[in-house]
């Protein structure tokens, strides 16, 4: 009996991810605009810049969506597909390619979460990097990635921080320019 509710378990955790990966690869090839929604005086860098988030990149297991601020085109997100959930990873790159050195980091589902949230802790290799760089601050993050109808947001909290910027699914925009590091 245990087995058996252990499989199930697993089928429908994996039907979860499954479908809230499905929702959002379903906008693959299409760029939105957003708007910053919650956020402090830590955000700044991110006030009065244009923000476009473009699923640009999907395969059954891995999304990248580049997430660009005005004319930084630094950031991509990397959803991936893991054996147990979820993966969430912040690719930065430098204007030339480059790596920052404050890259792929991220973390995992821990849980579940539904078909239209999921929510990414951050992990061991991720905190010993904000560490490494005296980003102390960093080592409690959660990301957390909502995708509804009309509407995707992003997500950061954290003590002291709640960060969050929402997408209008509704209105694709004109495509950014590709992001620094990527072909």
């Amino acid at each position: 009996m245990t087995s058996s509710f252990l499989s199930v378990s697993s089928f429908a955790a994996e039907d979860i991810h499954n479908q809230y990966f499905d929702a959002l690869a379903a906008h693959c090839g299409n760029a939105y605009e957003g708007v910053v929604t919650a956020g402090n005086s830590a955000d700044d860098g991110f006030s009065g810049k244009k923000l476009i988030m473009h699923v640009r990149e999907c395969s059954d297991r891995e999304l990248k969506v580049p997430f660009h601020v005005g004319d930084d085109h630094s950031r991509t997100w990397v959803i991936s597909k893991t054996d147990n959930g979820l993966r969430l990873k912040h690719d930065h790159r430098h204007q030339d390619g480059t790596e920052d050195k404050v890259t792929m980091y991220g973390g995992d589902t821990v849980d579940l979460g539904t078909v239209t949230q999921q929510s990414f802790p951050v992990d061991a290799e991720s905190i010993a990097n904000f560490k490494e760089n005296g980003l102390d601050q960093s080592v409690t993050n959660v990301w957390h990635m909502y995708i509804e109808p009309s509407t995707f947001s992003y997500r950061l909290t954290r003590e002291n921080r709640d960060f969050k910027v929402d997408f209008d699914l509704t209105k694709p925009v004109a495509l950014p320019p590709t992001p620094w590091g990527h072909k």
